[in-house]
């Protein structure tokens, strides 16, 4: 049975637990580094491909010689090697994304991966549960879900919020047949979480503070109105260290570090992640998200080129940059004067290129005609896919 399910939770780990687990976690990161290392080295000199079967005897034979080795539980090391085949094997398939397995430094996100038979799981009410791992014992988590299933593997880890353990999970459901409703167009933004093209007004992300975040940010922002009031009046509107250090810039901290052509920016790729985890928005963890969950439901998500979609008129087509004056929330045509919520003429031009790659009906693989559809004519298109309701 493989996992076809993944529940995340969050974990509590005493002061011990959290120390012997972080031992861990660097562990398993040195293992990955030198496994990956053994291999290119084969590969380079020998032309030899070796996989995890073979390699896992090195890691056996150096536990017997190194203490922090023997620390990392066998069966963790296991399946970091195997972790380790399935990043070669995506990279190997033309039809994955997934670049060359990389080097995992030091300030990488901790992971302790387990197999589900060296785990067990326990209810203690309905809210906590608690977790069996190898040479640690039971460590408590907040069950804010049902497993609803078989776990078949495990992995701890540590992000900006703490330890967090998930599961691989078997629950034996399988796909729904396709339900043969008709298409949308969603397009992913900061300012709107989501905008779909059925709909007229975006989706926006829940709040995610709790009681205590918003009672301390609300202490906060009348900190920085005191602060602020005192240094027009008694310092000519220079800001302190102190009113610095409560004044964080979540814009400046977001602005893109590409720079200028004359002057190019350095760490352009590392400042647009950092950028998107300040804006909480992850749009790859909602496209993986939809993607599986699709499939579950009788649906199919078909990825398009976002390449000027905010710039390209859904009505008559025009790719002008014009017609986003500003890089505002209008979008005004500047041939055919089509208006529309900037984000919601992206979903719609997201739809129609749906459309064109033969994504708009998943009972059949027939292609569409490379043809654009006015954005009235796509909104006849969807009324008459509509099922007709009573009145």
């Amino acid at each position: 049975m493989k996992a076809d399910a993944g529940r995340k939770y969050r974990a509590y780990p005493t002061e011990v637990q959290d120390q012997v687990l972080v031992r861990w976690g660097h562990t398993a990161r040195a293992l990955w580094n030198v496994a990956l290392e053994q291999r290119v080295y084969l590969w380079e000199q020998r032309r030899y491909t070796l996989r995890s079967v073979e390699q896992c005897k090195f890691p056996t034979a150096a536990r017997t010689d190194l203490d922090w080795m023997g620390d990392l539980p066998a069966q963790s090391g296991q399946q970091v090697l195997r972790s380790l085949d399935r990043a070669y094997d995506n990279f190997w398939n033309p039809s994955h994304p997934a670049g060359f397995p990389a080097r995992k430094k030091r300030g990488h996100r901790l992971s302790i991966p387990l197999p589900g038979q060296a785990v067990e799981v326990r209810k203690l009410n309905r809210k906590w549960a608690e977790v069996r791992l190898p040479k640690l014992g039971w460590l408590r988590f907040r069950l804010s879900r049902a497993i609803g299933g078989t776990v078949r593997n495990a992995t701890m880890s540590r992000d900006g919020n703490g330890w967090h353990v998930s599961f691989g999970v078997h629950t034996g459901r399988m796909p729904d047949v396709p339900n043969g409703k008709p298409a949308c167009g969603v397009d992913f933004g900061v300012a709107a979480s989501a905008f779909v093209s059925t709909e007229t007004t975006p989706r926006l992300m829940a709040p995610s503070l709790k009681a205590k975040e918003k009672k301390r940010l609300k202490a906060l922002e009348q900190r920085k109105a005191r602060q602020i009031t005192y240094a027009k009046k008694h310092n000519d509107g220079k800001y302190s260290r102190r009113l610095r250090t409560t004044d964080l810039s979540v814009k400046s901290m977001t602005a893109s570090a590409k720079g200028a052509a004359e002057a190019p920016g350095k760490n352009v790729r590392a400042k647009a992640g950092l950028n998107r985890s300040v804006l909480d928005n992850t749009p790859g963890e909602r496209r993986r998200q939809l993607e599986y969950k699709a499939r579950m439901y009788g649906s199919v998500l078909v990825a398009v080129p976002p390449f000027h979609t905010s710039q390209t008129c859904a009505a008559c087509g025009l790719v002008d940059p014009g017609s986003r004056k500003g890089r505002g929330r209008l979008f005004a045509c500047t041939r055919c004067g089509y208006e529309d919520d900037a984000d919601h003429n992206a979903s719609m031009e997201i739809e129609a290129r749906a459309r064109r790659t033969g994504g708009s009906d998943i009972n059949s693989t027939r292609s569409i005609p490379r043809m654009r559809v006015p954005a009235t004519g796509r909104r006849r298109m969807r009324e008459a896919l509509q099922p007709a309701h009573a009145g």
